[in-house]
């Protein structure tokens, strides 16, 4: 079986880009600190570039890939080595053991992916997302990339963008820009009593993310009135977390 060079590039892998410049994965594994006693989990191996250099760093590394073709071959470079290559859907997977995750993941499961992985207790992960869901991810209240996804993972974890990485940094380039996030999860600052409901009610609001907040919970609450005025009167990108918890845990005693 052909081991990966520069030269081959597999064609129509699912949606995987492969990170090929190297100065990128250098700054993603500083980004990483990596250090002999972690083990990284990396989503998404594809021609294993990036996990080429998180073996050289960290003590273990365990890496999924769901392509045939790419298991079968970074399964024969990395026998024997610190790296474990797990060929399944990371979707359909219970993750082994680590404490740190270094991805260039597959964009089409960016949000699964994300909120899986915040079901798990690690240190921080370093991930590649398309440049258009990272801003969602970060967005402040009032602008237009304030979204359900915004709120969802801010809830549950702290995350910023490290750096923008050009289309020409993967081969085959993709047709959008690609960011790198730093995301640590944590408790929630502001825990909702019932976080089945707080989820339920921020992805109604943004359903409906034109209408008032009156209008979006009227299909929840049959009291209304008990919710406080100053947040009915707002429109969903018009309000913190907080206040997402807040509306919440008020309905939730009503019921």
């Amino acid at each position: 079986m052909p081991k990966f060079t520069h030269a081959f590039v597999p064609k129509g892998r699912h949606d995987q880009h492969f990170l090929a410049d190297k100065r990128v994965m250098h700054r993603i594994i500083e980004y990483a600190d990596l250090k002999k006693t972690d083990t990284i989990l990396e989503i998404g191996a594809g021609d294993g570039g990036l996990t080429r250099e998180l073996s050289k760093y960290a003590g273990h590394v365990v890496a999924v890939e769901s392509d045939n073709i790419l298991a079968e071959i970074l399964k024969e470079e990395f026998e024997s080595t610190n790296v474990d290559i797990i060929h399944t859907d990371a979707l359909k997977l219970e993750f082994p053991a680590f404490n740190k995750v270094v991805s260039n993941l597959p964009y089409s499961i960016s949000s699964e992916i994300t909120f899986k992985l915040l079901s798990y207790d690690f240190e921080f992960a370093i991930l590649m997302y398309q440049k258009e869901f990272a801003d969602r991810m970060v967005a402040k209240t009032g602008i237009k990339d304030y979204s359900r996804l915004t709120v969802n993972v801010g809830y549950m974890a702290d995350c910023e963008i490290l750096e923008t990485v050009p289309k020409g940094a993967f081969r085959p380039p993709p047709e959008v820009k690609s960011a790198i996030i730093r995301l640590v999860p944590r408790p929630p600052i502001y825990p909702a009593l019932n976080e089945k409901l707080f989820r339920q009610i921020v992805d109604l609001a943004f359903t409906m993310r034109r209408k008032k907040m009156k209008n979006c919970l009227r299909r929840i609450c049959t009291d209304i009135d008990a919710l406080p005025s100053n947040l009915l009167d707002k429109r969903p990108e018009q309000l913190e977390i907080k206040d997402f918890v807040d509306l919440s845990n008020i309905i939730d005693t009503l019921k």
